[in-house]
């Protein structure tokens, strides 16, 4: 007991305790957390996505990744809330979020530079940190660089209360290379406060000990989901439209006891 006392007392000394001591509440109260306004995910968040922490939303491309988190901030915005978009290819689409509700006045875009995903598929040769002189891998690093800059601006600026950052066309190489003090930054940034940030990526990045991971399109062979898969709206092939992508979801957590599966049902709504 005196060594966990010890210890104890050098992690509050260094601000670390609330990181690998203090305990989650089972159920947070409606004020910690940021509802996605998806009742199958709320539930199995415990009321939404917590705020104060990084959680991350990942999964193969059609697993409604994008339009989970375009949900999340719509919900926000609806709520009279003031969210941000962290789009580091610059691949959002204004009219479509709007008519699938997010309040577009209410949303940060902050552009990044577009990148065709061929330019980004064939480049595994940057390094994070390394300014070249000539190389291809020159441009797309500094292209993340700016995003991540921009997101540790928007967190410590205060005003959203809800950020996400678009990182599902950084290739695997280059996430796992990014510092994890990356992320810490972010952490610290936000603890404490009502803003929630969320990662977007086609696999797991990062989180915080409170935040949560959304793993879209979750293998799952017992899943008693009906139907699986892409949903199409229109009987013949040049009428037919994408309506919506039901899939299996695993949401985990640091001191969660396992994982859980719910199914989640994404509409898209197509701009006109």
């Amino acid at each position: 007991m005196a060594v966990r006392a010890t210890v104890e007392a050098l992690l509050r000394e260094r601000k670390l305790d609330r990181t690998l001591t203090s305990a989650i509440p089972e159920r947070l109260g409606e004020d910690a957390v940021a509802p996605l306004d998806v009742d199958a995910l709320d539930r199995g968040l415990a009321g939404g996505l917590p705020r104060g922490q990084v959680s991350e939303v990942v999964g193969p491309a059609s697993s409604g990744r994008t339009g989970l988190v375009w949900a999340a901030l719509a919900a926000a915005t609806r709520r009279g809330e003031t969210v941000a978009l962290i789009d580091t290819f610059d691949r959002f689409d204004p009219p479509t979020a709007a008519a699938g509700g997010i309040v577009l006045p209410r949303l940060l875009w902050v552009r990044g530079q577009a990148v065709s995903k061929t330019a980004v598929a064939i480049d595994p040769a940057w390094l994070p940190g390394v300014r070249a002189v000539n190389g291809p891998g020159t441009f797309v690093e500094r292209v993340i660089d700016r995003a991540i800059k921009s997101l540790n601006l928007v967190v410590q600026s205060g005003v959203c209360t809800l950020v996400a950052i678009d990182l599902i066309d950084v290739p695997a190489q280059a996430l796992r290379r990014l510092p994890a003090s990356t992320w810490f930054r972010i952490e610290r940034a936000i603890e404490g406060s009502d803003t929630a940030v969320v990662i977007l990526a086609a696999q797991s990045v990062a989180r915080s000990s409170g935040g949560r991971s959304i793993q879209m399109g979750a293998d799952d062979p017992g899943s008693r989901i009906p139907d699986p898969g892409i949903k199409w709206k229109g009987e013949h092939d040049r009428t037919r439209r994408l309506s919506g992508v039901r899939t299996t979801t695993a949401i985990g957590g640091a001191r969660w006891s396992g994982t859980q599966q719910v199914a989640v049902h994404t509409r898209f709504v197509h701009a006109v």
